[in-house]
């Protein structure tokens, strides 16, 4: 059994360690493969991934050369596995991944049933998300993304961590650990500043932590840089957490996911 990670630079263990896919055309093709998770990828997305503009002259032939590559090294590396894990289909080539072999499933598996969890399972949700979140290593790909294909890919995993990061944010918030998360929030929203919602849990941390003036305070800085940046005004679920710090509305002593809900 095998390993692939792509939560960071593309990774290959095996049961005695990581092992190599060397060559920058070689990790593009492991990488358009791994994100298709068991598709069958056209033979022209996989050129146009590995060399964009700058084709070989018999692609074809480069192509294929390349596949033999990899068969080759995956063999090596699996010596009792019966058959090889690259096929080749009507529509494509094929890179067979069982179910806990591909980081990057696992991670968005354990987003969607974050998502489908109940609030009053905060603890698991929050342990859940800390775990996949844990299996980043670095940008997709190690920030090595490659053509359109990969690039899409790279946004798409990017996004749900983002959308993991607020969850795992909602259930720590529910669990009453507003100082606990507050490093955390603050760097997320520096980081990403526009986000609103990394905004929004982080003015209700700061409130629970007994700093409404600071939450106050994020609230402004965030509603000037929506002005200077993108000319608008903060969301109604943004303003509504603003008032609700305001008027100290019970709401925010209590659940936060319930909060949340009722502001919005």
């Amino acid at each position: 059994m095998l390993k692939f990670s792509v939560l960071g630079a593309l990774q290959v263990r095996t049961v005695s360690g990581p092992a190599e896919i060397s060559g920058d055309l070689q990790r593009t093709l492991v990488q358009t493969l791994l994100i298709s998770e068991g598709q069958p990828v056209s033979g022209e997305s996989l050129v146009e991934e590995m060399w964009g503009e700058a084709v070989p002259d018999n692609q074809a032939n480069a192509l294929q050369a390349h596949v033999s590559r990899l068969r080759r090294k995956l063999r090596a590396l699996e010596p009792d596995r019966p058959a090889s894990r690259v096929t080749i289909h009507p529509s494509g080539y094929r890179l067979t991944v069982a179910e806990g072999e591909l980081d990057a499933a696992e991670f968005v598996g354990a987003v969607r049933r974050a998502e489908a969890a109940l609030p009053d399972d905060a603890g698991n949700t929050a342990r859940l998300l800390r775990e996949a979140l844990a299996l980043w290593r670095g940008p997709v790909f190690g920030g090595l993304t490659g053509g359109t294909l990969c690039q899409l890919a790279a946004a798409r995993y990017e996004e749900y961590r983002m959308r993991a990061m607020e969850l795992r944010f909602d259930a720590e918030l529910r669990l009453g650990r507003h100082a606990a998360v507050l490093a955390e929030l603050a760097e997320a929203h520096t980081n990403h500043p526009l986000r609103e919602r990394f905004c929004e849990q982080l003015m209700i941390a700061l409130y629970g932590a007994g700093r409404q003036a600071d939450a106050l305070d994020v609230f402004r800085r965030m509603r000037r840089l929506l002005d200077a940046e993108l000319g608008i005004q903060p969301s109604p679920a943004l303003r509504r957490v603003e008032n609700a710090i305001l008027r100290h509305d019970p709401a925010l002593a209590g659940d936060a996911h319930v909060t949340l809900l009722q502001l919005a």
